[in-house]
């Protein structure tokens, strides 16, 4: 562990001026990855700005009818919140497929945004890895990329965001609230995370001083027809080697609203609009489902150990629409794909 100075504000202004008094701070709420990470040496950050002190910890109605989470508030509170689990039971799958109890309990909102790829070269600190040090390599391009990122890819990296809580969001068409020396902003969540590009170091479109103080859900919640489907390589405490998050409204006996998001297969939560219209106005069936997976996964690419991600991920995708169209969403022990 690297030496570093610590800072408790009191109020987000301050904490906002606190990081930005120091190139190399970082924001501390739960730590369950950036700890880890200084650990591994991979962060060095020299300076810490607890923001646990900060009013961002209640789940309030927003003006547009949804919900405001506050960014402190932690994964388990947020997962079991009545409001969430009633009106937004894909969110709560979805948070309780990742991590443990234990971690969820420290967890925050704002800090599950901000976590960082589980790649296996990411936390090698011999090896290259374009993301921990821009410009040395990627070792998973012809490494072990089992875990790796089909979707989306550069040739500087194909490492994949790590959380289930993300997917959620990004199917719900959540937006990010974001507090920086310039005031208030609000990011909507598929605009949040970026694909790696040639920058593969940047996982998000937030500033160095940007402080995320709350998601918004709208008002649209999809509670009747909704599944979360994680596959990963054991039920519990595993980071998903795909999953989809599918919701539907139903109207007459068709599609009349659909949405899609997969986990697991690139650099951020992977949803594809052009699919989700595909679905509108449609009986939902299999032979339709299969159309939209083949949509979504039509310019996938494998690297080798991930090459069964390609059609696992169609796989997946027609089980969950089909999980979500029957209404009846199954325990993740039920959801396993022939």
């Amino acid at each position: 562990m690297n030496p570093f100075s610590y800072a408790r504000p009191s109020d987000v202004a301050e904490a906002v001026r606190e990081v930005g008094s120091d190139p190399h701070a970082r924001f501390i709420a739960g730590g369950t990855n950036l700890v880890d990470l200084m650990k591994y040496n991979v962060e060095r950050p020299t300076r810490l700005v607890d923001i646990t002190r900060l009013p961002l910890d209640r789940i309030e109605k927003s003006p547009g009818g949804g919900l405001k989470i506050g960014a402190l508030v932690p994964n388990s509170d947020l997962a079991y919140d009545p409001q969430v689990s009633k009106r937004y039971p894909l969110l709560t799958d979805s948070i309780l497929a990742g991590a443990s109890p234990q971690l969820r309990n420290m967890a925050s909102t704002g800090g599950n945004l901000l976590q960082r790829t589980r790649c296996l070269y990411f936390y090698d600190t011999g090896t290259p890895c374009n993301k921990r040090e821009p410009g040395s390599g990627c070792s998973a391009m012809n490494g072990v990329n089992r875990i790796n990122a089909i979707l989306g890819t550069s040739d500087k990296c194909i490492a994949t965001h790590p959380s289930d809580m993300c997917v959620g969001l990004a199917a719900l068409a959540a937006k990010v609230h974001v507090a920086g020396p310039d005031g208030e902003r609000v990011i909507p969540m598929e605009d949040f995370h970026r694909l790696p590009g040639d920058e593969p170091q940047r996982d998000t479109n937030l500033g160095p001083r940007d402080l995320i103080v709350a998601v918004e859900l709208p008002d649209e919640d999809f509670s009747s027809n909704y599944s979360y489907l994680k596959l990963r390589d054991r039920l519990s405490y595993a980071f998903a080697l795909v999953s989809v998050a599918a919701a539907l409204r139903l109207d007459g006996g068709r599609i009349a609203e659909a949405r899609i998001a997969l986990g697991g297969v690139a650099h951020k939560p992977w949803r594809d609009t052009a699919a989700e219209d595909l679905l509108r106005g449609k009986v939902p069936e299999e032979a339709v489902f299969r159309q939209a997976a083949d949509h979504i996964l039509r310019d996938a690419k494998g690297f080798g150990h991930n090459d069964f991600k390609i059609d696992l991920g169609r796989r997946a995708i027609v089980r969950a629409l089909a999980q979500a169209a029957a209404g009846t969403p199954q325990t993740q022990i039920d959801k396993r794909i022939q």
